[in-house]
């Protein structure tokens, strides 16, 4: 377990929201929280790789105060630091093992949901990153099911854990959505069966094997309960319409196998962070 959850915040609404998401997820996993501001001084001195309390802005000097008032028993601190906004924030996530970030920034572009240091930090960070979207009252939603994506052929046992210990510590069911089409057919069989029975079967088949593929995790985590739903949508746009009841969507980042490699976002991944109606953990794995 990580020793804090670290939050990028730079005043706007969004970082808002996910400093309170943040807040939430320390005291609901006992951790420490660690809320970060990248940018120069207030009093135009230069940046230091890493600064106490003093030169922060009031709006990020705000949101401490506010959690620390409603949340007294919280140990809380907030430094600012000197650097490139994604790369100060990946290293910074990366020591602690978990990053929330606004969905957009200060300077995001009308209608894009997540803005360039989001996706960068996402694409790139070695901990899981949680990108938390300000609903319209300016807040982040806290209630629902933890969905997460599934791709049956390479599960990513770093994405189920995370997901798991979330509906755990949450009390919350889990739904795991693959997306996954059947053959178009026409099915032929020696059965007295027509093509609606046919497709009814491979349908429950496939679902089988996505109970079983999780039933180790089951066992770890007993007291999640499972949903599994196998849709023949595409996987971004079952994520988005699932988010909407949901209190976070956990999609997954293949790491390249060489250090020196492109690290990109999937479609999914990067449909799920623009569209999605919840707070979204991207995680990294093999």
């Amino acid at each position: 377990m990580s020793h804090s959850v670290v939050v990028g915040i730079d005043g706007s609404a969004q970082s808002r929201a996910a400093a309170e998401w943040a807040a939430t997820e320390a005291c609901r996993s006992g951790r420490r929280l660690r809320l970060v501001h990248v940018g120069a001084a207030e009093n135009g001195t230069r940046a230091q790789p890493e600064s106490a309390e003093d030169c922060l802005p009031p709006s990020v000097l705000s949101v401490r105060d506010r959690i620390a008032a409603a949340l007294p028993g919280l140990e809380l601190s907030c430094v600012r630091m000197g650097g490139s906004p994604p790369y100060a924030l990946a290293a910074a996530g990366e020591r602690e093992g978990l990053l929330v970030l606004g969905s957009r920034g200060l300077g995001g572009f009308t209608g894009m949901l997540v803005g360039s240091v989001g996706l960068h930090v996402a694409a790139h960070a070695l901990c899981p990153v949680v990108l938390v979207r300000a609903d319209p009252d300016g807040g982040a939603g806290a209630a629902g099911d933890v969905v997460v994506g599934v791709d049956g052929d390479r599960l990513g046992d770093e994405v189920l854990a995370f997901a798991f210990e979330q509906a755990a510590c949450r009390g919350a069911t889990l739904r795991a959505v693959e997306s996954r089409a059947l053959p178009t057919g026409p099915y032929v069989t020696r059965a007295p069966l027509d093509q609606c029975e046919i497709r009814d079967s491979l349908a429950e088949a496939e679902l089988v094997r996505l109970q079983d593929a999780l039933a180790c995790w089951h066992d770890k985590f007993p007291e999640v309960r499972v949903e599994t739903e196998i849709t023949a949508h595409p996987a971004g746009r079952a994520l988005v319409e699932a988010s909407r009841a949901a209190s976070l969507v956990v999609v997954g980042r293949r790491t390249p196998a060489l250090r020196a490699a492109v690290h990109r976002l999937g479609t999914v991944a990067h449909a799920v962070l623009h569209h999605a109606h919840s707070p979204v953990a991207v995680v990294p794995h093999d």
